[in-house]
């Protein structure tokens, strides 16, 4: 039993490790709809939110109180009024907002007290802050609707938010505020994380919602088939967003969508929409390259790129596999320091996905693409396809006028992206002196257009 949980266990960490240096002294700004605590969901995410944090990663956590607003409002006999997805804050809602608020606080404060031996609280120290970090204004008359006491965001204290960060401490936000004047507001969470995340130029926004992310049949269809789209690129969610009718409700689509559309366009490198469903998954989003919910990452974010020396030892581990079962032939270290110039990766989080090598033979006008690889975590979402396209803009500008490949196991792969197979007495003299002709490798080429 030991070595099977060996087996598991450690290369599980392993995997890991690079998410963990990457996001140390990154900002996260964490928004938790009033559903999630309603369902009982608050421990594990205080559990997590702790981990993330003794990690070395900077939380800034919004609460949402929603259904607990209502509970009160219908407990004294009134009815909850929303127009266009806002709620109209009376002065008894906003009552009934003020003692939800205080109540959340205390729950909050408390699940991150927890510290029972053998639990993940164990030996934890959490200290929590909260305070006046937000100034706010009145949403005012809309379209002949008066929303009373619901508010939006004026100001962020963004210092003071950020002194605290640098004590340690996790900051802990209600969507309430205060004018200049001591009026009080009542917000959602959506605007004061996504306005929060905005101010502080924060890592990562994630939103832990009731909704699963934004299905894939909606947005574009997914070779792996899964239901919902990991990856929307900022342009792609910005067209989705166009296409959809208004998102009133917290189940609509475009609900949450457009609040990461609005933090991605503030500076916000990546927002994300995961369930509060699902245990831990917001350590899945984080921590595990595919996600459990949706991401929606600025473009200009692109990870294809030519590799540096600093890629050497993230080659050497994406290829390593493929070497020992044989559908790559062993390249050492210094074969790669040597020829780093040669290769394109795809680098994600700090982590290589994919890469490949174009060799040139200017005399026979064609280059080599070798070394085509991506991890089999992210197999099937077109990595291949956008490192191939990246080697045939090389080798164009190179002035070749076609590339080919070696291979004894991905024929296929390469006929359906307009390979063509040849005898590999068609290869450049040079590179027919180091044709092994014991491995059989089958030779195919593409014409570049």
């Amino acid at each position: 039993m030991p070595t099977v949980f060996n087996f598991t266990f450690v290369p599980w960490f392993r995997s890991v490790a690079p998410y963990i240096h990457k996001f140390r002294h990154q900002t996260f700004v964490v928004g938790v709809c009033g559903e999630a605590i309603a369902a009982g969901k608050l421990p594990n995410l205080a559990q997590d939110l702790a981990l993330i944090q003794s990690m070395g990663v900077r939380v800034v956590l919004v609460h949402g109180f929603r259904p607990q607003v209502n509970e009160q409002l219908i407990a004294k006999g009134h009815t909850p009024k929303y127009q266009n997805g806002i709620r109209i804050t009376d002065l008894v809602a906003l009552d009934c907002a003020q003692e939800a608020a205080g109540q959340l606080r205390y729950e909050i404060e408390a699940a991150f007290s927890q510290g029972l031996p053998n639990t993940p609280m164990a030996g934890a120290t959490v200290r929590v802050i909260s305070g006046n970090f937000l100034t706010a204004r009145p949403v005012g008359i809309l379209d002949g609707i008066d929303y009373q006491h619901s508010g939006v965001v004026r100001k962020i204290d963004t210092a003071g938010i950020i002194r605290s960060l640098d004590m340690g401490a996790l900051v802990l936000m209600s969507p309430f505020g205060f004018s200049p004047t001591g009026e009080a507001f009542n917000l959602t969470m959506e605007e004061v994380a996504t306005s929060v995340a905005t101010a502080l130029q924060a890592d990562k926004l994630i939103l832990v919602t009731e909704v699963a992310g934004i299905p894939s049949d909606v947005s574009r269809p997914i070779a792996d088939d899964n239901p919902i789209d990991t990856e929307l690129s900022l342009i792609d969610a910005e067209r989705l967003l166009s296409s959809l009718p208004p998102a009133n409700q917290p189940t609509d689509i475009g609900f949450y969508l457009q609040y990461c559309v609005r933090a991605c366009k503030g500076g916000v490198e990546r927002s994300h929409i995961i369930p509060f469903a699902i245990d831990g998954s917001i350590l899945l989003e984080v921590y595990v390259h595919d996600g459990i919910g949706t991401m929606v990452v600025d473009e200009k974010l692109e990870s294809l790129r030519e590799a540096t020396a600093d890629d050497v030892g993230g080659i050497l581990q994406l290829i390593e596999p493929f070497e020992k079962d044989g559908t790559l032939v062993k390249r050492s270290r210094t074969e790669i320091e040597r020829d780093i110039g040669q290769y394109t990766v795809i680098k994600h989080d700090g982590v290589i996905f994919a890469c490949a090598a174009l060799y040139a033979y200017p005399e026979a006008k064609t280059g080599e693409m070798a070394a085509l690889t991506v991890s089999p975590e992210v197999q099937s979402q077109g990595d291949g396809e956008r490192v191939l396209k990246r080697i045939e803009q090389r080798a164009k500008l190179a002035g070749l006028e076609s590339i080919f490949v070696l291979t004894t196991r991905t024929t296929h792969w390469f006929l359906k992206r307009g390979f063509s197979q040849v005898d590999a007495d068609w290869l450049p003299e040079a590179r027919k002196r180091k044709y092994n002709w014991d491995r059989k490798s089958q030779v195919l080429v593409k014409k570049i257009v």
